[in-house]
């Protein structure tokens, strides 16, 4: 693999920090601005719905420059969200600074992998996004937990401080290991456009919506689950995080690999055993025991689905797929904003704090179901064309 993935997974460290880094400090950030849990876990939610909304934009913007430059001027962007959360007096500032971090997001990872699979034999495409997405799971082993005990010895104001550092990092190695690689010659706006219209297209960000959103409906609640239902200390939630960071990382490189192989069983394995694995959280939950094997198997089994999914895209919207890659990043983080606000929802009804888990589980189901009608239509679609 090129060494210039090494680069992108260095941004995609950053970039996977300040994301999930936000589940492990939820209290002290609620308490600190004299908020709810729920209102707090807006937070997650603003994120996510910031990288939905910034993601086409910020990718088109970025189409009269080179694609390096763009990864560059993203990783700015994203330091400067980072640095505003940091200073921010109050709940608004720190929802503004989420939000600006955010515009970079679905651009860099949409672009990044567009780059990544350029860089290698289209044999091995899947698995370098999976490469570049090591950076994102890496983060959730080391960048998170560490953020979440930086945030609870020293204020989640420092750890957002020191994220915008690793973005500086991301930056710099950006601009000395990624080569000049100039948008192909050809490919118009209207090229791109056309392939989000594609019905296999749309049904692959579908997928992508409810089957990364089964993830986050659980984690983003991890911590008061955690603490208020399997009776861990505070603490305890940074070993946690760990374990749902080994998992990602198992199941990113997993399902990068299968991926280049088999994509459509492989999403259907994926996809139901995170169904099941979800339902059963509602009762693992309960079980200091069981509960950091459920954690773990809910990051492996949710990105298991990453590579497959952002290949399938890819594959889909050949010849024009800068613009598609990035849309499919903001499905994931779609996903995300709305699985942490049914599971904040839940939650207020007063259902209890593994409720969400079920609202993941039905969102996991759904994806699969998506799944198997898209396979279904693209063998209808073969033998039509056969004929």
């Amino acid at each position: 693999m090129p060494l210039a993935l090494v680069a992108l997974a260095i941004g995609a460290f950053g970039i996977g920090t300040t994301e999930f880094v936000i589940t492990g400090l939820l209290p002290q950030v609620a308490s600190d601005l004299g908020v709810s849990i729920p209102t707090v876990g807006l937070l997650v939610t603003g994120y996510a719905l910031g990288v939905v909304v910034g993601a086409p934009p910020m990718t088109v913007l970025g189409t009269a420059m080179s694609r390096k430059r763009v990864l560059m001027l993203l990783m700015a962007l994203f330091v400067a969200g980072n640095l505003l959360s940091a200073l921010a007096p109050g709940f608004g500032a720190m929802l503004a600074g989420r939000v600006i971090a955010s515009l970079a997001h679905g651009a860099f990872f949409g672009i990044g992998s567009v780059v990544a699979a350029e860089l290698v034999a289209p044999h091995r495409r899947a698995g370098a996004i999976a490469l570049m997405f090591t950076g994102l799971t890496v983060a959730n082993v080391v960048g998170v937990p560490l953020g979440t005990l930086v945030g609870q010895v020293a204020g989640w104001r420092t750890t957002f401080a020191i994220v915008a550092g690793l973005g500086v990092v991301g930056l710099i190695g950006i601009a000395v290991l990624v080569p000049e690689m100039p948008r192909p010659e050809g490919v118009r706006l209207r090229h791109e456009v056309a392939a989000l219209r594609d019905v296999q297209v749309l049904l692959a960000m579908g997928m992508t919506v409810l089957g990364f959103g089964g993830v986050f409906a659980a984690i983003t609640y991890i911590a008061p689950m955690m603490v208020r239902v399997a009776g861990y200390p505070e603490g305890a939630v940074t070993w946690l995080l760990v374990l749902f960071g080994l998992g990602m990382v198992a199941g990113n490189l997993v399902g990068g690999k299968f991926a280049d192989r088999a994509l459509m069983p492989m999403l259907y394995v994926s996809l139901g055993a995170l169904a099941v694995v979800l339902a059963a959280f509602t009762l693992t939950a309960h079980s200091k025991i069981l509960a950091p094997v459920t954690v773990a198997l809910v990051g492996a089994l949710g990105f298991a689905t990453v590579p497959p999914l952002q290949k399938r895209v890819l594959d889909l919207a050949h010849g024009a797929p800068t613009l598609a890659s990035a849309v499919n990043i903001g499905a994931f983080n779609l996903g995300n904003a709305l699985s942490s606000w049914l599971g904040g929802l839940v939650i207020a009804a007063g259902l209890g704090y593994t409720a969400p888990n079920w609202v993941g589980a039905l969102l996991a189901a759904s994806a699969l179901v998506l799944a198997v009608f898209s396979a279904a239509l693209e063998r209808r679609s073969a033998v039509v064309a056969a004929v």
